[in-house]
């Protein structure tokens, strides 16, 4: 039961004030029940994606990888969503990885890893956690390096003789590192 005094539009505004405090209701009444769905999520499942690589490295884990490993694992685990060309294919979801540089304040700006990411290490942490598309947090370590070194080298932000690892990652001069207004609170570390 709502009962409720409102001065202005009383019935529409008690009304909806009244569904409001009834849904809250039957939702903290629901919280501690089972839906019939889903499963915990093991020890294994949650080392997947508890990764925190931060621009500077720390966090990265060890391994490497290199240009020509990163193409096979694209080809075999990206293209259909990402393309030939890392173009994106917009039909499967996937975003363009590169092109776009000097974009952004245009009126027609394309945030890409090249584009926009300011770190080289939000490639890394993000393609851990989140790719592929199908199968989040399946890649080793290895292969999301050499995945990342495959990017890097197709944006030309790296050669493709160079190997990616935790060292590396943190040395990766990103085109729009600069296109960012800093943070001047003093608790918010400064990565540059």
């Amino acid at each position: 039961m709502c009962a409720m005094s409102v001065r202005a539009a009383p019935g529409v505004l008690a009304a909806t004030l009244c569904l409001i405090i009834a849904a809250g209701t039957v939702i903290a009444q629901d919280s501690g029940r089972r839906f019939g769905f889903g499963s915990a999520v093991g020890e294994a499942e949650i080392a997947k994606v508890d990764i925190d690589v931060m621009p500077d490295g720390r966090g990265a884990p060890p391994g490497e990888g290199s240009y020509q490993q990163g193409k096979e694992v694209y080809e075999a685990r990206c293209l259909a969503c990402h393309g030939a060309e890392l173009q994106g294919v917009k039909e499967a979801g996937g975003a363009p990885l590169i092109g776009g540089r000097g974009s952004l304040d245009s009126d027609a700006p394309k945030k890409t890893v090249e584009s926009y990411w300011p770190y080289a290490s939000t490639l890394f942490d993000y393609t851990k956690r989140a790719m592929p598309f199908d199968a989040p947090g399946s890649l080793t370590d290895p292969e999301v390096y050499a995945v990342v070194a495959f990017i890097f080298a197709e944006a030309n932000i790296v050669d493709r003789s160079a190997m990616m690892n935790a060292e590396a990652l943190a040395s990766v001069e990103m085109p729009n590192r600069n296109g960012f207004i800093p943070d001047p609170r003093p608790d918010v570390y400064d990565y540059r």
